[in-house]
């Protein structure tokens, strides 16, 4: 790729809708059209090239150097614990990491492995070792509330909006481990070769933050 364009990846899952919402009042997006399954948009006006991919994913496309920017949940920055650089909270997709079970389960025995179901098990075991718990993770990729329900965990990790379906499935927040929200994020090396450009973007973002709060 030109490396004399700035790339920025963009989510297609749980954030896509709202961070195409942000990009577009902001003037930046005008080159993208929603109805094309075309995967990368450019902007030879101010050279700008957009990169659809999952939001799993965007983390590594900008760790790796592909994207110099990228937005994505703090979910999956702290479960892929990659050196990239968060330069702003954009706040929208906010939830929160939690535990989740069913009342009155227990999370913490020195004699008990508890048994955690998880799209994040990095996130999961970073947390239960701070507390010292002893924990086997069960790795999950599609609706981990079944988890307990089905006697395969105690309790899951997950991000919780608003608690619906957990409440639907008689399962509920047993604790929070930390807010969650969309963040800009930057590879460092384009950071410091393109920090004009990316801080030009990064204050454009941040008064469209600000104004939001207005």
């Amino acid at each position: 790729m030109d490396k004399t364009y700035l790339t920025i990846a963009l989510p297609k899952g749980r954030i896509a809708e709202q961070a195409m919402q942000y990009m577009e009042k902001l003037g930046i997006y005008d080159v993208v059209k929603s109805s094309s399954r075309k995967l990368i948009f450019t902007d030879d006006v101010i050279k700008v090239r957009y990169m659809f991919v999952k939001a799993v994913d965007v983390v590594t496309y900008v760790d790796e150097g592909v994207a110099d920017l990228g937005v994505v949940g703090r979910d999956n920055i702290l479960e892929e614990g990659a050196e990239i650089y968060e330069l702003l909270d954009l706040g929208f997709g906010k939830c929160k990491f939690s535990i989740a079970g069913f009342e009155g389960t227990d999370l913490y025995s020195k004699d008990k492995i508890l048994r955690v179901a998880t799209k994040y098990p990095n996130v999961a075991r970073k947390f239960f070792d701070s507390r010292n718990q002893p924990i086997d993770i069960i790795k999950l990729s599609g609706s981990v509330e079944l988890g307990p329900l089905v006697g395969l965990s105690d309790v899951i990790v997950d991000i919780v909006e608003t608690g619906g379906t957990l409440k639907a499935n008689g399962l509920m927040v047993l604790e929070d481990i930390t807010d969650v929200s969309a963040k800009l994020i930057a590879n460092p090396a384009a950071y410091r070769y393109k920090r004009k450009r990316i801080k030009e973007i990064t204050a454009m973002l941040q008064e469209r933050v600000e104004k939001s709060y207005d």
